[in-house]
């Protein structure tokens, strides 16, 4: 009740003091005991560390001791919501595991330093480093998971101080195959509207992703407008999540299939004449030579390739000319595939040929998995874009930078994270500079990444905590997380916030920018930031995106949405026509790029993902005693025919093998997935049971992101018997039993029904 606004919660106060009497003095203590509280509880404002929805709200403290996290109406995009994560998931800041002090290693061992010490080493090994070895021998892992202005000066660092354009960030990881879709069709790669858009659309198709555990609070405006609006709800999914048993139709494509059934789709409603043929000839390219290479892309071929039926694949296109307005939503499920960039460009293309952009409820949307995974894009931690998406190659655009930088910048792009670890393996690398990422768990390959990690000449990590990849370091300088400083993020609506300070660093730990620009500065760079307004201030006036944006705009709940050039708060993108010198937008053409293939003997294909309670591998949300009761380790989902096939029940300790690693895990055996698919959620930090000890090499054909969701294993039963691996105290114990519609009678009354509460 102490959320209640004072209008409605002093009247509720008045009339139990009415109704009885003798309340009132113990109502006026408890009113003078709440108000002295009040004065001695601190209240700021921040945005969530967690996934790219781009929740905010207020964090009440006393002393480092968070009391309270409270959701505001004046929220932009959650309001009153938030998810287990944001609720409870910040026990890691005040965690024991923080690094508090600089790390060195000294004989094999690392040893506490000070500041001055620690920057010195830094400086002067790299500094050496680029000398004997040249500008290409460094290479900078910028993160997501850190604001604007951190990721700004470190690909400021890497391009001013250091000559080279070698910085990339984890969207290699995820998200660039969507970008390069995008930016092939549509000319800019973000979401095309807001959450709002994708609330108010006729219909929505989930492709490849999970919101309800990945995304939560976006999930809640979807659910909500398909329970109480009438949207229509598409999903397509190897695993049978949550949103899909509430959708109207569900597809479960073979792995590595998705871009053929959206081209037959594609090419079906043209054949059909279902197309938007005024919009495409207004505002987009290409429309004959696109058609064309539709031709073998028939329904008969899709159902082969995909085993999604013909019916289905009609009453799809069907949906899709009857939506008004249709809107796409993607994640890892095309992304991180060797097809991800021309799945990605798919999923355009249909939007396109449907006329379902450049309008309210319709368009793009690639859902960005961390807080600020769009953000470090936008601020240029990438090999061949500087920040606002200004191209390295383009003269006009670099020559600004350089005259802003007072050097000379390659015009080459420099190398992406694969890359940079093929580089080090052959020798060419010597040294690297990573801030808030842990290659060592999310890199593919990983008992690979081990031993190209260990041959670095100098390593440098700059983070919370001592990740798996921090000891390979050999000096480790620790970092403040978001309630430690401020700054600004930018959610997966392209939506710029304000954060702000709510708790003093802990020890001697540092914001990313103050480290970053020691370091600099150490090396002769001469800057002179004193706060992060002053570096937003820098960024904007070079990136005519962000021109008209300051953090004067972004005070308080307010917001900005980049997405003109002109620096015009943009939520809705392309009112003026899409970002390509005619203003027209592209039909992409491409064929179906195949799955990587593996030999006959890795008969299961093993699908990874996200969980609820716990975010990527766990290295924040496993410090939360509560989430951690309610998910303490990972486990592998088991279709129940191959448990049976197989002789595994729930419980049972089984080894999956692939060609690049072995995993111990429990089963959970569960009919979320069908026949010879198995799910391995990914929050995990040990080396038995973590995802990428089993992925592989394979990447995406254009933009190198590895194709973590090609990977196949080989099932051994080791004990038949065993504990659940899911705690009894986890809701997913319960059935549920979703309700399209709000007469809850419906739902009780449907066959095998079993209400929450029963025994």
């Amino acid at each position: 009740m102490t959320g209640l606004k004072p209008d409605i919660l002093e009247p509720m106060v008045d009339l139990i003091k009415e109704v009885e009497p003798g309340y009132s003095g113990i109502f006026a203590v408890s009113e003078v005991e709440a108000a002295m509280r009040d004065t001695r509880t601190k209240k700021t404002k921040t945005v969530c560390t967690f996934c790219g929805v781009g929740c905010s709200f207020e964090v009440w403290t006393k002393g480092r001791k968070i009391l309270k996290v409270q959701p505001s109406s004046d929220a932009p995009v959650n309001a009153i919501s938030t998810c287990v994560k944001g609720k409870f998931g910040w026990d890691f800041v005040n965690s024991k595991e923080r690094i508090t002090k600089p790390l060195i290693r000294k004989n094999g061992t690392f040893v506490e330093s000070t500041w001055e010490e620690a920057l010195n080493v830094v400086a002067n090994k790299l500094g050496a480093i680029k000398e004997e070895y040249g500008k290409g021998s460094i290479g900078f892992i910028s993160s997501s998971k850190i604001t604007n202005e951190d990721n700004y000066v470190i690909q400021k660092l890497a391009r001013q101080v250091f000559g080279t354009n070698n910085i990339d960030n984890c969207s290699r990881y995820c998200q660039s195959p969507a970008t390069d879709g995008l930016f092939r069709t549509i000319g800019m790669g973000g979401d095309a509207g807001t959450i709002k858009d994708i609330a108010q659309s006729g219909l929505v198709i989930i492709v490849g992703c999970n919101p309800t555990e990945g995304h939560p609070v976006l999930a809640t405006r979807i659910k909500r407008a398909h329970k109480l609006h009438g949207q229509k709800l598409i999903v397509a999914d190897l695993r049978k999540t949550e949103m899909a048993e509430r959708s109207d139709v569900f597809i479960s494509p073979k792995q590595g299939t998705d871009q053929v059934w959206l081209m037959a789709v594609t090419k079906y409603m043209i054949d059909q004449g279902w197309h938007d043929q005024e919009f495409i000839n207004e505002n987009v390219n290409f429309f004959e030579d696109f058609k064309e290479s539709l031709e073998e892309y028939t329904l008969e071929y899709a159902e082969e390739v995909t085993g999604i039926s013909k019916e289905t694949l009609i009453q799809m296109a069907e949906m899709i000319r009857d939506a008004d307005g249709t809107c796409i939503l993607w994640g890892m499920g095309v992304t991180q595939n060797t097809g991800g960039s021309d799945t990605s460009a798919a999923i355009s293309n249909l939007l396109l040929a449907t006329g379902n952009y450049r309008r309210p409820g319709a368009g793009a949307y690639p859902l960005r998995g961390h807080n600020n995974v769009q953000g470090a894009c936008d601020m240029g931690t990438l090999p061949g874009w500087l920040p606002g998406y200004q191209h390295v190659t383009n003269e006009m655009e670099r020559v600004k930078f350089e005259t802003a930088y007072g050097v000379k910048i390659d015009s080459e792009p420099g190398l992406n994270n694969i890359e940079m670890l093929h580089a080090i393996d052959e020798g060419k690398m010597k040294a690297m500079y990573l801030v808030g990422e842990d290659m060592a768990l999310v890199d593919s390959n990983a008992n690979h990444v081990h031993e190209v990690l260990s041959s670095l000449d100098f390593f440098v990590v700059q983070d919370v905590f001592l990740s798996k990849t921090a000891q390979y370091a050999d000096v480790v300088l620790p970092a403040a997380p978001s309630l430690e400083k401020e700054g600004t993020f930018t959610n997966t609506e392209r939506r710029v916030q304000r954060l702000y300070q709510v708790l003093p660093t802990l020890g001697d730990a540092k914001p990313d920018w103050w480290i970053v620009q020691e370091v600099a500065n150490k090396l002769g760079a001469n800057w002179n930031y004193s706060h992060p307004s002053e570096i937003f201030a820098e960024m904007a006036s070079l990136s005519p995106l962000f021109s008209q944006a300051n953090y004067e705009v972004l005070e308080g709940w307010n917001s900005f949405h980049w997405g003109n050039f002109d620096g015009t708060n943009t939520p809705l993108l392309f009112q003026d026509g899409f970002n390509f010198p005619d203003k027209k937008a592209r039909f992409a053409i491409a064929d179906w790029v195949r799955p990587a293939e593996f030999p006959a003997e890795f008969d299961l294909h093993i699908n990874n993902g996200r969980m609820l309670e716990h975010f990527h591998e766990g290295n924040m949300t496993n410090k939360s005693t509560g989430i951690q009761t309610k998910v303490p380790g990972v486990f592998v989902e088991i279709s129940p025919d191959l448990a049976k096939e197989r002789g595994v029940k729930t419980g049972s300790l089984v080894r999956l093998v692939s060609p690049f690693g072995a995993l111990k895990l429990r089963a959970l055996v569960t009919d979320r997935v069908k026949a010879n698919e198995l799910y391995l959620p990914m929050n995990s930090t040990d080396n038995e049971t973590a995802i990428n000890f089993l992925t592989g090499p394979a990447v995406d054909v254009r933009t190198n992101t590895p194709a973590y969701k090609q990977t196949k294993v080989r099932m051994e039963v080791l004990e038949v018997d065993g504990e659940n691996p899911m705690p009894k105290a986890n809701p997913r114990n319960k059935k549920r039993h979703p309700q399209a519609g709000i007469e809850v009678h419906r739902k009780w009354a449907r066959p095998g029904y079993v209400h929450l509460t029963d025994k």
